[in-house]
């Protein structure tokens, strides 16, 4: 038995072409934290285990549906993520093995309509699929992982990743992921500074860009690395503001 866990918040955009290519599964577990638009609604239509709940952060949210799954394997996938009719034989076939606890999943983003090969972002594994009884979440209030027990094997056919559809979402998830992340190193006891957020923010824009070759990825590749970049400078100036309010973050 195959379980598909969710965690969602005002996901209408995408959350209909996510649940129609996992509607095979024999279980579907939505975890939603107050969404404002459609995307209840649609998800009731492709499963009745839909849940609304507080926002505890990334890692313990997707540990919260985990435990409502009742599948031998656990397929975790985001609202804007889509698996294809080859993926969904692959995966079939994987969940027969008695070797592996679980599977990397190679997964291929969209940024700004255009697929990206290169930047860091293909080939993307990331840890999906795995024996229920195996993984668990770490509890990161973003970039959460799978802890899994036992051997880890590969899928071939890719995750299809629609990461962000134009600029107005790029913007928002700089944002709301910079805002995330300077928490996070706030509660590590990091330290920032305008300097620190400066140069920073220019090694990540080298690492994507020419390290990573996302400039063969044409004019989105360099758009890609700029938000990157902004990404990390934001993070940082952030987590200053931090360290101003709390002077014991300093």
């Amino acid at each position: 038995m195959l379980s598909v866990i969710l965690i969602v918040k005002n996901e209408a955009l995408h959350i209909g072409s996510c649940l129609e290519s996992v509607a095979w599964a024999d279980e579907i577990i939505v975890l939603d934290s107050g969404s404002a638009d459609e995307t209840v609604a649609v998800c009731w239509q492709y499963t009745p285990h839909v849940y609304e709940t507080d926002w505890p952060g990334f890692g313990v949210q997707k540990q919260r549906a985990l435990e409502k799954a009742r599948g031998d394997w656990v397929l975790s996938i985001d609202a804007d993520e889509i698996v294809t009719p080859e993926l969904r034989d692959e995966i079939e076939r994987a969940i027969r093995s008695e070797r592996y606890s679980g599977f990397e999943i190679p997964r291929l983003s969209r940024y700004c309509g255009k697929p990206m090969h290169h930047g860091g972002w293909w080939p993307d594994y990331v840890l999906r699929l795995f024996r229920r009884e195996k993984g668990r979440f770490t509890e990161s209030a973003v970039h959460e992982r799978v802890l899994l027990q036992g051997e880890t094997g590969r899928l071939k056919n890719p995750l299809l990743h629609n990461a962000f559809v134009d600029l107005d979402e790029v913007l928002h998830k700089v944002n709301s992921y910079s805002s995330l992340g300077a928490r996070v190193l706030a509660q590590k006891g990091v330290r920032s500074s305008l300097s620190k957020a400066v140069l920073k923010a220019v090694w990540t824009f080298i690492r994507t860009y020419f390290i990573k070759a996302s400039v063969l990825d044409g004019r989105h590749g360099f758009m890609l690395a700029v938000s990157n970049a902004e990404g990390t400078y934001y993070k940082y100036v952030k987590l200053l503001e931090l360290q101003t309010r709390n002077p014991l973050q300093r």
